[in-house]
């Protein structure tokens, strides 16, 4: 699973996914696809795919609207459930963006 996968995910549901890092910190990935790092002050000294290739779990929430936010509730997934919703989302699209003709 990828960032971009991720970022897809995000923006077409409009969720926020936050996963830990192994420096203890926490990215988060916004509705709008884009990966923050709310701890940062610096100029970073590891690699953003990289630390998503070591995050086991993920916490999912709802970026709607403040009402319908407060109602659902964030949810916790493992890697194999997040990158089977990340599957769904982008359906045959990654397919189609492999195969080039």
């Amino acid at each position: 699973m990828k960032l971009a996968a991720l970022r897809r995910v995000a923006v077409k549901k409009r969720l926020r996914i936050r996963f830990s890092l192994s420096n203890g910190m926490e990215c988060v990935l916004n509705e709008h696809g884009i990966a923050q790092v709310p701890a940062l002050r610096a100029v970073p000294a590891f690699n953003l795919e990289d630390e998503l290739a070591g995050a086991r779990e993920f916490l999912v929430e709802t970026a709607g609207a403040a009402k319908d936010a407060a109602k659902a509730k964030p949810r916790r997934y493992t890697r194999d459930e997040l990158a089977v919703l990340a599957n769904a989302a982008t359906g045959g699209e990654a397919a189609r963006d492999e195969h080039e003709d």
